[in-house]
């Protein structure tokens, strides 16, 4: 990835919305969009990507689709200052975190976990909670998604195969 500053523009601008809405979006198509050839498409997006401003492409799922029917985000709390390194070695551990970030505010951590179930989910709870550096968590559950289009609504791997919960089977 070369780390020099590209130039920018309104038309690159307008060329990521589009890969954005959808990434299989044709260079012939966006070029009709803004006015270029496929070609000259094709240029800027290898462009973008080359540095760095487009870090690749996915395909957005439907989270039941894939076993994911329970949702929520947890705020971890720590003994003393842990480390984002170690919270990141944590929270890779279990597949069913499908984001994690430290943040401001009285949490360290706030983290979005996917489950198949209610006991799913209390499970991947409880393996987070026996790390001996966390003090406490708070739950909240996803309820429904107001914007429904948005990333976090979708899903981009796929749910453990583990209707039980077991934790073996999810290593």
């Amino acid at each position: 990835m070369n780390s020099r500053p590209a130039p920018f523009d309104e038309i690159d601008r307008k060329i990521i919305t589009t890969l954005m809405a959808n990434a299989r979006t044709s260079f012939a198509e966006i070029g009709a969009a803004v006015g270029l050839s496929a070609t000259a498409v094709k240029r800027r997006v290898d462009r973008l990507r080359e540095t760095g401003v487009i870090t690749g492409f996915t395909a957005t799922v439907e989270p039941s689709a894939l076993g994911w029917s329970t949702e929520a985000y947890v705020e971890v709390y720590c003994e003393g200052a842990a480390p984002p390194r170690r919270l990141a070695e944590v929270v890779r551990n279990h597949p069913e975190i499908t984001a994690a970030m430290t943040v401001t505010g009285g949490a360290d951590a706030l983290l979005h976990v996917r489950a198949t179930d209610v006991e799913h989910f209390e499970n991947v709870l409880e393996r987070i909670r026996t790390e001996p550096f966390i003090r406490k968590t708070i739950s909240y559950m996803v309820l429904s998604h107001l914007l429904p289009e948005s990333p976090e609504a979708g899903a981009t791997h796929p749910a453990p195969n583990n209707p039980s919960g077991d934790a073996s089977d999810l290593r």
